[in-house]
């Protein structure tokens, strides 16, 4: 490849890499062309980007970057999956993808913002619930004490109201009760 080429090649991943709010570093040994397009299909449904480059090059774009976090990470054929927005999305998208290959395809690690994190860790990600469902959780943990302050200031005004009408429905029967 001639040195043009190969900078420019550098130049589009290291603008990957910037634009991305997530990534992951998979190994792909022994998958077939045909499997790694069912991966790529499968992950472009979710938004995810899929590049598999040399590693000196993924190297020289990750130091253009910013992103020198990533460069332990690439060892051995490396294929890259990219997010720019919701970093649970990559992970699930993984998942999704390679659970066909488990066998085959390990995934390396990947880096959430500026934070490395290993397979567990992405692992461990992918098994979060979707982010409106973490909101709607939040918002009822927010919501629980304030409903249960209502409810115990309203179950004293509810007894006394109950008491009220006791005591007048107990004058009623005895006034009611002494003039017949």
């Amino acid at each position: 490849m001639p040195t043009d080429a190969k900078r420019q090649a550098v130049t589009e991943l290291a603008e990957m890499l910037r634009n991305s709010s997530a990534l992951a570093v998979a190994d792909y040994r022994g998958l077939k062309v045909s499997d790694m397009q069912s991966v790529r299909r499968t992950l472009r449904a979710s938004g995810v980007e899929l590049h598999v480059a040399k590693n000196r090059l993924l190297k020289l774009a990750a130091d253009e970057a910013g992103r020198a976090e990533l460069k332990p990470m690439l060892t051995g054929p490396t294929a890259v999956a990219a997010i720019s927005g919701d970093e649970v999305a990559l992970a699930k998208a993984l998942q999704e993808a390679f659970r066909p290959y488990s066998k085959v395809v390990t995934v390396r690690g990947g880096l959430l913002g500026n934070l490395a994190v290993d397979a567990a860790t992405l692992q461990r990600l992918a098994t979060l619930p979707s982010r409106d469902v973490l909101l709607g959780k939040l918002a009822g943990g927010l919501v629980a004490p304030i409903a249960g302050m209502a409810g115990v200031l309203a179950a004293n005004l509810r007894n006394l109201v109950g008491v009220l009408t006791a005591v007048a429905d107990k004058k009623r029967a005895s006034e009611g009760g002494s003039a017949a």
